[in-house]
């Protein structure tokens, strides 16, 4: 959790009531339903039957700006950026493409080697000069494992690479150790053996990239184009699409279904910029990078954050421009393969992985006082941005559980016939409007096929149309890995209970095999 040392006790206390107040929001908005039904209960089966109506809508729009990414994806996926970059008529004040470095940095603790090898290895395949591309991987300081692994690469692609460094993060005290710690150590480091190289940091677009993600051979070729061609470059960040596709067929069905699940969302996030923050692995120029004060060392959720200070830095300048080109990272998955409890540990380590995505909501504090004293931002900047935010993390934990039991609260808890049979016309209206919703799904399915990578050889039809058919099942997953984990993260920020970071198990390929 952020440090708290330097606060005064009024801060103290105006930042604690902040930490309460989305739990507090969350509880007050599930709990409600059915205090209220014992008073109002035509109105709250209206109430339910508005969200459901809202559900649809919602659904529908974010199958159209899934599908519309898609397009867009196909076409980026389609173009050699490359040439393009080189043929460019460059506006007035534009960098020279040729001499644009991607540096990227890459924080690593307990990855197997395969792992870094295949991340490595598409950074120095990608269709992208080799002088141009730098690669710098943090590990701990006391991770000897690591520092082998590092040394095995190195000898492997540094002939690949302008540069490939080796940054040892000694975990200095006070800080939370975990991603956001080690991007912190490791940006400042970076940077100086840029500047020993005589690199411009405005000519330097520095990636956070996962240990874990494969980018896609167009990735920087891409990004480069963007960039030179955008007059704000300087306060551009550059989101690609995550795809947890390296394992999609090894893990788990549940775990599968969210991995689609967080794909997709993301796809819809990338058709509305307005809607969109960093998200795990992002690029940006170091000269931003620096602007924002790098990443900070004592917080969980470093991609939000890092988000929230180079807006901020950038006085609400900052634009999030999507990348249509996926990154291909690994669904949560547990190594003892063969055990028992393998599943269990896969399911579980799923369960964390969103936990840790949702303690974004700790960003709240931080971001409500800044808010407050940047007034040079506008008032309708300042109030749409945040209003995303808090939307995003009490919809995330309270509309899945209105859609599911909300409708029948007020049946349940009303004696009254006349009230009760209302409620039972209102249920039956809000049942037919979400099963009409789910055929939006079948829209999906269509879409997911046409991303996902294919199915292991020892797959029947039957087996395969099953895969997809599970997708159905969404409901039901999500409640469990998605809205239990977010509603806990926000429970336990509001308790005081601050999480941990916890490191997303990664396994190497070939240790297991396809799964249903």
């Amino acid at each position: 959790m952020a440090k708290t040392a330097s606060l005064s006790r009024g801060q103290r206390r105006v930042q604690r009531a902040l930490e309460v107040a989305p739990g507090a929001l969350t509880w007050t908005i599930l709990i409600a339903p059915a205090v209220a039904s014992f008073i109002f209960a035509p109105y709250i089966a209206v109430a339910m039957l508005v969200i459901d109506v809202y559900w649809f809508l919602r659904t529908a729009m974010v199958v159209v700006g899934i599908r519309r990414t898609y397009r867009r994806m196909k076409r980026a996926m389609s173009e050699a950026w490359w040439p393009r970059c080189l043929a460019l008529a460059l506006p007035s004040g534009a960098p020279d493409p040729r001499r644009i470095v991607h540096a990227v940095l890459i924080p690593t603790y307990t990855e197997p080697y395969q792992i870094l090898y295949e991340t490595v290895r598409a950074i120095a395949d990608a269709d992208y000069p080799s002088e141009n591309k730098v690669v710098a991987i943090i590990t701990r300081e006391s991770d000897r494992r690591g520092w082998e692994n590092v040394r095995r690469l190195q000898e492997e692609f540094s002939p690949r690479l302008r540069a490939f460094f080796h940054i040892k993060d000694p975990l200095l005290p006070g800080i939370v150790v975990g991603k956001s710690a080690a991007m912190a150590y490791g940006g400042p480091v970076l940077r100086r053996e840029l500047d020993r190289m005589g690199l411009d940091p405005v000519r330097v677009i520095l990636t956070d990239l996962d240990s874990d993600f494969r980018v896609h051979p167009q990735y920087f070729a891409n990004v480069t184009y963007q960039y030179v061609t955008d007059p704000s470059r300087r306060e551009c960040l550059f989101q690609p699409i995550p795809m947890f596709h390296n394992n999609l067929w090894r893990v788990p069905f549940a775990v599968r279904i969210m991995a689609s699940a967080c794909t997709q969302w993301q796809m819809f996030l990338s058709s509305r910029p307005d809607r969109l923050v960093a998200f795990s692995s992002y690029s940006m120029s170091m000269d931003l990078v620096i602007k924002a004060g790098y990443w900070d060392d004592d917080v969980i959720p470093e991609d939000s954050r890092f988000y929230w200070k180079s807006f901020f830095a950038t006085h609400g300048r900052l634009k999030v421009v999507p990348v249509f080109l996926p990154i291909y990272g690994d669904a949560p998955e547990a190594s003892d393969r063969g055990m028992p409890w393998e599943r269990v540990k896969t399911h579980a380590n799923q369960y964390n992985q969103i936990k840790r995505w949702a303690w974004g909501v700790s960003d709240v504090p931080y971001v409500t006082v800044r808010l407050l004293r940047h007034a040079e931002i506008s008032l309708w900047l300042r109030a749409r941005r945040y209003g995303y935010m808090i939307f995003n993390h009490l919809t995330w934990t309270t509309l899945p559980v209105l859609l599911l039991f909300g409708a029948a609260v007020p049946r349940l808890l009303q004696e009254d016939w006349n009230l009760a049979n209302a409620a039972d016309r209102l249920g039956l209206y809000a049942f037919i409007i979400i099963n009409i919703a789910f055929l939006n799904i079948a829209a999906l399915i269509l879409v997911e096929r046409r991303i996902n990578p294919p199915m292991p050889r020892n797959w029947g039809f039957t087996h395969q149309i099953w895969a997809y058919l599970q997708l159905g099942l969404y409901p039901i997953i999500g409640l469990l890995f998605s809205v239990l984990p977010a509603l806990e993260a926000q429970t336990r920020l509001m308790l005081g209970m601050y999480l941990e970071y916890k490191v997303t198990e990664k396994v190497a390929e070939g240790t297991v095999e396809g799964t249903a």
